[in-house]
Formats: structure tokens, C-alpha cells, sequence
């Protein structure tokens, strides 16, 4: 039997706990500074979650200070990235 705990992570726009697999990821890379895309999940540096819904993305666009409530700040062409990704699915 395997009965391992699913992990859960909280959407910093609806604050929700939902599985990890559900959520996108937002990494910024600890040694160059960048931000990306996390699609395996595993990238090395500090990240965020966000649901892989519309709303959430639009929420999370709103937020003025990401630096102060994220650790780091997002640049234009990540939220874009962000809108295509929700689109797609």
C-alpha cells in the first residue's frame, strides 16, 4: 500500500491549501536573480504558488508590491507568460 501525504501548498492570491500538482510555481533563481516559470516544480530558490485558474492569475496580477510580499519582484513578461499558461489549459 502506498499512503503517502499528497503535498500541499497555499495560492498566494486566493490563499487556498490545494495539491502541489494543481498550482503553478514562480521561482526566483537564488545566484542569478532571475525569476521563471517553474514547470517541474524542483527549481533551486524561492518561490510562490499560484492556482491554475483565471481569477487567481488576475488577483495575483493586482498585487502592487510583489517585492515586499514575495521576496522578489516580477517582471511584465512573467504575468504574460502566467495568462498564456491558464489559457492553454
Amino acid at each position: 500500500m502506498n499512503n503517502k501525504p499528497v503535498p500541499e501548498r497555499m495560492c498566494v492570491a486566493c490563499r487556498q491549501m490545494k495539491p502541489k500538482s494543481q498550482l503553478i510555481r514562480i521561482v526566483r533563481d537564488k545566484a542569478s536573480g532571475t525569476v521563471s516559470i517553474d514547470t517541474t516544480g524542483k527549481q533551486n530558490g524561492r518561490g510562490c504558488y499560484l492556482c491554475k485558474n483565471k481569477e487567481c492569475i488576475k488577483k495575483f496580477c493586482k498585487i502592487k508590491n510583489f517585492e515586499k510580499v514575495l521576496g522578489f519582484n516580477i517582471e511584465g513578461e512573467i504575468l504574460a507568460q502566467l495568462e498564456e499558461s491558464v489559457e492553454q489549459d
